[in-house]
């Protein structure tokens, strides 16, 4: 009895596995539980990690702070 095989276990039978694509090394979470990695940019307060994409989430949620122009 012949059965058909999906095309990429017969490929992956024939030459392996492919090459995994190096993934960045985790470095830890920041103060909202987003991962942060390797080469990230972070910023310190009071030892809290917040990355720089969320502070000014920070600033606004937890230091409750808010920027405005002067008039």
């Amino acid at each position: 009895m012949n059965m058909l095989e999906h095309p990429e276990i017969t490929r992956t039978m024939r030459t392996g596995y492919p090459n995994v694509v190096s993934q960045p090394e985790h470095w830890g979470d920041d103060y909202f539980g987003d991962e942060i990695l390797i080469g990230d940019d972070v910023v310190e307060v009071d030892g809290e990690i917040i990355l720089q994409e969320n502070w000014d989430r920070y600033v606004d949620k937890v230091l409750q702070a808010r920027f405005f122009t002067a008039q």
